[in-house]
């Protein structure tokens, strides 16, 4: 499995999933306890996946998690410490997915007709309690 951890310290801020042959059957990218559950699927016509649906029960998130999957085009993200200072800079390809844990990240769109599918955790709650804005 082709992935990049970013690290400030022992905190994770982000894991890079390089655009790869994903592997055979269900492997997981996310660990039990993240927030945000991330695998991907690679199986043969004829397998069967059981129904089956999700119970309600509580759980506490205390913080946003994001995915980003690059259908098409090239990202340049950048990825800051819990402390707002920038950790490294990375560009995504097509293919490429991006899970973000911690800490705080922009984006330049480097291609035309870019297009980037984001998956982040809920409910949004606003600026005012959701978001930091980074002045750098």
């Amino acid at each position: 499995m082709n992935q990049e951890l970013i690290k400030d310290g022992d905190l994770l801020i982000a894991k890079i999933i390089k655009n790869q042959e994903w592997p055979k059957n269900l492997q997981f990218y996310s660990e039990d306890k993240d927030f945000l559950q991330v695998a991907t699927w690679n199986y043969n016509t004829g397998k069967h996946l059981k129904a089956h649906g999700h119970k309600i029960c509580q759980r506490i998130s205390n913080r946003t998690n994001e995915i980003l999957f690059i259908k098409s085009g090239r990202v340049k993200a950048y990825f800051y410490s819990e402390e707002d200072e920038l950790i490294t800079e990375k560009e995504l390809n097509k293919g490429d997915i991006a899970i973000i844990y911690a800490g705080g990240h922009a984006y330049d769109i480097l291609e035309n007709k870019t297009q980037v599918l984001e998956i982040k955790n809920g409910p949004y709650l606003g600026l005012e309690k959701d978001k930091k804005i980074i002045e750098k």
